[in-house]
């Protein structure tokens, strides 16, 4: 499955994906404003809309950034090993996010308007399924190795998924990034359950 983003970012670029990162954590999606995201870039909004022609333009290159450096973070695991790859690709997924409860809030704003922006709803799905086919390839590599049990791969990965989503949404409904350490321990005892019972 190629990468959901073909698109790179230059030296600007990169600083406006910076800036809007930091003004959605601090002002959350549904208040964000182009001034707010220029006051962070040290700039004004005209350089701004030199890059990007509206906000919603601005947003859907920030999704793609932030694949971007998660596919990024993905590249950078040494290990083959499936059951590592597995253990580091959940930690990924439901630890490192409870390092910036701001701004998991603000993609959970962004991803209830996908249902009315197709941009965003495009962004969102692509980086679900990639995240999905990084996980099930996982699976499969420790099945064909024998360490992981035969399963149904695409099964016990859409399994792993609805935790992360779960967890996701609790997170930000709750006010609780306690919810990301409880998804990550049902994802282990999962994964134990339906995965490391390998027949003798």
């Amino acid at each position: 499955m190629a990468e959901p983003s073909g698109r790179t970012f230059s030296d600007a670029d990169e600083e406006i994906m910076r800036a809007t990162y930091r003004a959605l954590r601090e002002h959350g999606y549904a208040d964000l404003t182009i001034k707010q995201i220029a006051e962070e870039y040290g700039k004004s909004t005209a350089a701004i809309h030199y890059h990007y022609d509206t906000k919603e333009d601005l947003l859907a290159a920030f999704l793609d950034y932030i694949l971007n450096r998660f596919v990024a973070s993905i590249r950078e695991i040494e290990t083959t090993d499936p059951e590592q790859r597995l253990t580091v690709l959940l930690d990924k997924l439901l630890v490192a996010p409870q390092e910036n409860p701001d701004l998991s809030v603000a993609l959970l704003e962004m991803r209830s308007q996908a249902p009315y922006n197709e941009a965003f709803a495009e962004r969102f799905r692509q980086n679900d399924e990639y995240v999905r086919y990084l996980v099930k390839a996982v699976i499969n590599h420790g099945i064909d190795e024998g360490s992981f049990a035969d399963v149904d791969a695409d099964r016990v990965t859409r399994s792993l998924m609805t935790i992360v989503d779960g967890a996701r949404t609790r997170s930000v409904v709750f006010n609780d990034v306690g919810e990301y350490e409880h998804a990550r321990r049902i994802a282990e005892e999962y994964v134990d359950a339906m995965l490391r019972e390998v027949d003798a």
